[in-house]
């Protein structure tokens, strides 16, 4: 859904800060490192919820608040000496979302059997399906918590979710 599509034309001057307000509220995406799960909050309701990898001991997930800063479809990857297009065989999968911690995000995944483990690079996998899902749910600006365990403050979201 286009931005285009989630605004229209408040119906006095006086509705244009609450309506531009209500639209661009940010998501949160809550992680939890221990848990290895990820939920999708807005105005404290689960919009989804799914199980991730994260960071393996030698190479943890980043701790703390971060935000997306980009989303790119079909990703190209790179690293020193390697690139691989997108495709089956590109370990950052289908998705990329990236985080104001830089070279961290949350991404897909050539490898969907790692989901539930702490075996990446420190970023948050999800499988294709389920990244390709929350794609379509966050946008740049939207907060990303990497928590390395539940709080009395987040424990709710994952109790609750499905």
């Amino acid at each position: 859904m286009t931005m285009g599509a989630l605004t229209s034309a408040p119906a006095t001057a006086a509705d244009a800060p609450a309506t531009a307000a209500i639209a661009t509220a940010p998501r949160r995406i809550i992680v939890s490192i221990a848990d290895r799960r990820l939920v999708v909050v807005e105005r404290d309701q689960i919009l989804a919820a799914f199980p991730v990898a994260v960071g393996a001991p030698t190479s943890p997930s980043p701790v703390g608040t971060f935000t997306v800063i980009n989303r790119v479809a079909n990703p190209t990857y790179y690293r020193p000496g390697t690139v691989i297009p997108p495709g089956p065989r590109n370990p950052i999968g289908t998705r990329w979302i990236g985080l104001s911690q830089k070279g961290y995000g949350i991404h897909g995944t050539d490898a969907p059997s790692s989901i539930g483990y702490a075996q990446s690079h420190g970023c948050i996998r999800l499988r294709n399906a389920d990244v390709e899902r929350l794609f379509e749910q966050v946008r740049a600006g939207d907060i990303v918590e990497l928590h390395a365990e539940l709080t009395p403050d987040i424990a709710p979201f994952f109790a609750a979710a499905p």
